[in-house]
């Protein structure tokens, strides 16, 4: 069994939120159960990319404070993204426990805020954990609320191993009429690059400094009939272009169709770990080949993976999904 947390919150040191995910963390422990913890405020810049994280877990907690009004940015953003690009189907099968404390009011309107969220995206939802700490030694120190937290954790755990039914919510029969979620034909790559990333100036100008490195080496080359660069150089650009993102693990080929001559380029992802190489390697999740002339385009920033892919300019085997994170794993894309 495994059981994601995902913590709202700012990460500050007296937040009664993480004292009371730490406790929950340490019965899952005990039940062996695998926890994994993603603190939303570290991944900030890629959160559209955390739905992907969902797809192997039994049951999630959503965690956050009420500081001033409102369960905060952070998760609102994680389960904007889960509208836009979550997988439905595998949510109509996770377990959410809510976790709301809070330090000012409003811990119950939070709690009732994720649940009623969770349930719009069709997921199930289990009893949560709620209340209001002033002072957060109170809660670490107190043995009767430790005993409440790990009843609720015991209870929640049990839900997820029996798969015990939850009752329908009639705002699931309300969205399933009235909403459909529109479909995206921006990536989420491309979609942060319009809003927080184009208003990001130091982000800004250090894609333009890229790219003119990058235009400078192909310009070199441009008196060479043999103009283009090779798998050596493809490899350092691509591995100096890498932007982790939590939940994507794949290896990748790309192969050239008009120098067979010209080594592969291997790109091995593992969440935030990559290693680009050249070589002709046959275990590979997606085979990219392009011609050399439009995979350097790509690394210019003038066309995407994906819209290179819907041109017939690329062609692939394997997951689509996984080339379009492509997009995500490498800000190619010029501003």
């Amino acid at each position: 069994m495994k059981i994601n947390i995902y913590y709202g919150g700012r990460g500050i040191i007296d937040d009664p939120t993480l004292c009371v995910i730490s406790q929950i963390t340490t019965v899952l422990n005990e039940l062996n159960v695998k926890v994994q913890q993603y603190n939303l405020y570290e991944q900030r810049n890629g959160i559209t990319a955390l739905p992907n994280t969902l797809k192997d877990a039994d049951g999630i907690i959503l965690a956050s404070t009420v500081e001033w009004y409102g369960v905060g940015g952070y998760m609102m953003q994680f389960l904007d993204a889960c509208w836009l690009y979550g997988d439905k189907d595998k949510i109509k099968s996770i377990y959410m426990a809510p976790v709301v404390m809070s330090t000012t009011h409003g811990e119950r309107e939070g709690m009732m805020s994720l649940s009623s969220a969770w349930e719009m995206l069709g997921g199930l939802v289990c009893d949560g954990v709620c209340g209001y700490i002033a002072d957060t030694t109170r809660l670490e120190n107190s043995s009767e609320y430790t005993k409440v937290i790990e009843k609720k954790t015991e209870n929640f755990y049990r839900m997820i191993n029996q798969k015990i039914p939850v009752l329908p919510a009639s705002n699931q029969a309300v969205i399933n009429k009235v909403s459909i979620a529109k479909s995206m034909d921006l990536t989420p790559q491309e979609s942060e690059q319009l809003s927080e990333y184009a208003s990001d100036d130091k982000f800004v100008r250090k894609q333009k400094e890229d790219l003119q490195e990058l235009a400078s080496i192909f310009r070199d080359k441009m008196g060479d009939d043999s103009s283009s660069g090779s798998s050596d150089e493809y490899v350092k650009l691509l591995q100096k272009k890498f932007t982790p993102v939590a939940g994507i693990k794949a290896k990748f080929k790309v192969a050239f169709l008009d120098n067979p001559k010209l080594k592969p380029v291997i790109i091995d992802v593992d969440n935030s770990k990559c290693d680009c190489r050249t070589g002709d390697e046959g275990d590979c999740d997606v085979v990219i080949t392009s011609d050399q002339k439009v995979f350097e385009e790509i690394l210019d920033g003038r066309i995407t993976f994906q819209r290179a892919f819907m041109d017939g300019s690329v062609k692939m085997k394997g997951d689509f999904k996984l080339l379009r994170s492509m997009d995500q794993l490498f800000a190619l894309k010029s501003e």
